[in-house]
This record gives structure tokens, sequence and C-alpha cells, in this order.
């Protein structure tokens, strides 16, 4: 059989990451295929800036057409980004009969179940392994390796730009602004970052994973989604404390008839696995009931990373296009007919355990007030720490509870924060140990 033939559409770092990871391992690739991977094309609308890998002149073109009207090009590679053009560029490919590889969470995120949809009614398939946790093969481990498994829980971090910042602000004491410019500086994090630092980008790549572990549609609007912008280095110090580390944390759970997908601050046990993973390293925690826990760690954005898991879908299609066997294994690992509408909880609805700091002036009776507003709604204090005085007039009065339901506690910190004797609203950062379920 001739060469698989492929079309490249966005010729930026993961592109020139896919272009690189052809060259260096053609060799490897044609022994496990038995047939070559050429690409035969690469479109973009900017031909001329520099780029670490160069392509030869007469592969280059500025019109997506060359590629989507060549009946040679079986597989496109789809690297636009964005939620626009690249929606476009992939219905017309998956209509013209070609295969796609896209690395496009905020796409699948918003916009999945339709391209999907339609890669089955045209008998074709969408690769997508680099749209979550970049080079780690995370989503092939949740279809295939863990397909005998009732999946429970997943815990992630999924953005490499906010844990690098995190693990500044825990090792150096860095502010977050101070840690987010050391981001930008060193490459890991955008001119403008919000998509990162406010828990967009995670929570894109929760909604696909929650999908896939829980056979349910793709349901991004029904991410709760909280940042880092608001956190302080004293909170930081404090979980240090109780003995715990702050992550942006992906989870998603079973719970009871529903499951949760919530991505925020969260203190973990600095016992545990995933409070090791520093700098700008992703890792996906998973409990199957089958196999227990288990863990993938690695680089989760960047050039040749992410252009692996690419290359690695053009190698899973070309074994289907080989085999004549399309669409071989469900995009979202259960068969379309049988993804059920599992409700998702309300943040409101969830059962964890908590942080708080409270202001509060310096004066005797303050700590019995707020402790016995959170007896009053259900809430069990585990552990206090009050220090001097960081301001004038406040004292920080922090507090971890057992699990309490987040409705009860919003209600209470509305009434403690209304006390004359807190001075600032209250922080609060969600908990997950041993009490709340996570498993070591």
């Amino acid at each position: 059989m001739r060469a698989i033939q492929v079309g490249l559409i966005g010729w930026g770092t993961v592109g020139c990451g896919v272009i690189q990871v052809l060259l260096d391992n053609a060799q490897v690739i044609e022994s496990r295929l038995g047939v070559p991977v050429r690409l035969k094309r690469v479109a973009d609308l900017d031909l001329e800036r520099s780029r670490p890998v160069k392509v030869s002149r007469d592969l280059l073109t500025d019109r997506v057409e060359d590629i989507l009207d060549d009946p040679d090009i079986d597989i496109v590679i789809e690297l636009i980004g964005g939620t626009g053009v690249a929606k476009n560029v992939i219905v017309q490919a998956l209509e013209k009969k070609k295969y796609v590889v896209t690395a496009n969470k905020a796409l699948l995120a918003h916009a999945g179940n339709e391209l999907f949809r339609v890669a089955r009614d045209n008998g074709l398939a969408i690769g997508f392994e680099a749209s979550v946790a970049g080079g780690i093969p995370f989503i092939k481990a949740l279809r295939e390796g863990l397909a005998a498994n009732q999946v429970e829980t997943v815990y992630g971090i999924l953005n490499g730009t906010a844990n690098y910042i995190l693990t500044r602000m825990t090792e150096e004491g860095l502010t977050f602004s101070d840690a987010l410019r050391g981001a930008q500086e060193k490459g890991y994090a955008e001119a403008d970052p919000a998509l990162d630092i406010e828990g967009t980008d995670t929570a894109h790549k929760l909604a696909i994973t929650s999908a896939i572990s829980f056979g349910t549609q793709i349901q991004f609007d029904k991410v709760y989604t909280e940042g880092l912008s608001r956190i302080d280095p004293l909170d930081v110090k404090f979980g240090e404390e109780f003995g715990y580390q702050l992550k942006l944390l992906a989870i998603a759970r079973r719970s009871g008839d529903g499951i949760e997908m919530r991505v925020h601050p969260t203190l973990i046990p600095k016992d545990h696995v995933l409070a090791s993973v520093r700098e700008a390293y992703n890792a996906v925690y998973v409990h199957g009931n089958a196999v227990g826990n288990i863990m993938l760690y690695g680089m989760g954005a960047g050039m040749m990373p992410t252009g692996s898991a690419v290359v690695s879908d053009l190698i899973d299609i070309a074994r289907d296009i080989l085999g004549g066997t399309p669409g071989r294994i469900p995009a979202l690992s259960f068969l379309p007919d049988r993804l059920r509408d599992i409700p998702i909880k309300p943040i409101t609805d969830i059962t964890t355990c908590y942080y708080f700091r409270f202001a509060a002036v310096d004066r005797p009776g303050v700590l019995s007030k707020v402790a016995g507003i959170l007896g009053a709604n259900n809430i069990s204090i585990a552990a206090v720490i009050q220090k001097g005085r960081q301001m004038e007039g406040a004292v920080p009065i922090v507090m971890v509870t057992h699990k309490a339901l987040e409705k009860n506690v919003r209600l209470a910190l509305q009434e403690i924060d209304r006390l004359d004797v807190v001075l600032a609203p209250t922080q609060l950062i969600r908990m997950e140990n041993q009490e709340t379920g996570i498993l070591y």
C-alpha cells in the first residue's frame, strides 16, 4: 500500500513538534506500521516567520483548500486553535472523507459532541490524545487501558502554567503576581494568561476527561471553575502548617446518583503523590474499581511532548486505515447509543473539607463567635491556628473543617463576614484528604 499521507494545518509550536517527531522517528514509525507516514502539505497564514523546524518550500501553502481538496491526503492535523475557523476546517475535512487529528481542547469541550457525530456519519474518526495532558498518553489510558473498569475518581493537575506558579509560591514564598511574572519570563505563561490562571484551560480538559470516564456527553458548561488569582502566600504557608500543599486540581468523581466536575485551588496532603508534582509538569491520578489507583505523570505541554501525542494519533488512525477498521474505538470510549445523561452536581451540593482564613479583630470572644456560627450550620472544626497580628487591627484565624455541605458553608460564611469583628471577606479553599476520599 502507498504511504499514509498527512496534511498539517497550523505551523506553530505544536506543528513544529509534529514535523520534528515525524522526521526523527520516521524509521520506527514505519517499522510499526509497515508503511511510511509522509507529510504532504503544511498550511499556515504566515509562512515567513522564523521557526525552530524548517519545511521544504514546495510543501508550504497559505491555502487550507490545498489540503482539504487533495484526494491523496488521508489525515488532516488541525493545530489552528480556537473554536471558529478550526471547527469549520474539521467539519470540511470529515465531509471530504479525511480523518482528523487535533490538539484543540477548547473546541472539543464546546463542540466535541457535534464533531464526533459528524465523524461517525462519515465513517471516520477524530484523534485527540494531545488535547488533555500534552505528552501523557492519558486519553488512550482512559479509553483502552481502563476499559474494563468503572472509573470512580479522577484527580488531575492539568495546567503546567498554574502548577509552575504554585510551585514558586510554595518554594520561594512569592506572591501570585510575582510568580506569574516569572512564568511569563520563562515562556510558560502567555502575555494574557487568563485561560491558564483562571482555570478555564483545565476545565476544558476536565470536561473531555469526565465524558470518557463516566460515559456521558461532553458538558463543559457544567464544570465549576475557580482560578488562582485570589490565592495569597499566607494561605500557602498556613496550608503547609496543617500538612497540606496547594494545587489547582481538576476533580471528576462519582457521587451518589450523579457526578462532580470541578476545578479549583485545592489543599491536598503533602504526603500524597500528587503533591510531589512540581514546576510545569502534569499528572493524572485515577481510581478504577478493578485496577485500583494509577497515576500518569509527565510534560503536559511543549513542542515535542505534544507533538508526540499528535503523532501517536496518526499512528493509531493509520492502523485503522490499513486494517479497514475506521473508528474501531468510540470517541468517548462508550458506544454512542450507550452514553447516559448523568446528573452533574452543582457546587453547592458537594460535601468536602474546607480551609478558612478569617481576618478578625484581636479581641476576646471572636473565635467563639465564629465557631458558634459554623456549628449552627453543621460545620465541625478539625483544627485551628491563630497567629499574632499580621496587619494593623486584625489577626488571621485559620481553621480546617471535617466534611461539610458547601451550601451550609456558604451560608455560614455570609453570616460570619457580616460580623463587625471580621474585617475582610473570608478566604475559602476546598480540601481533599482521606476523609473526603482521595486515595493513597
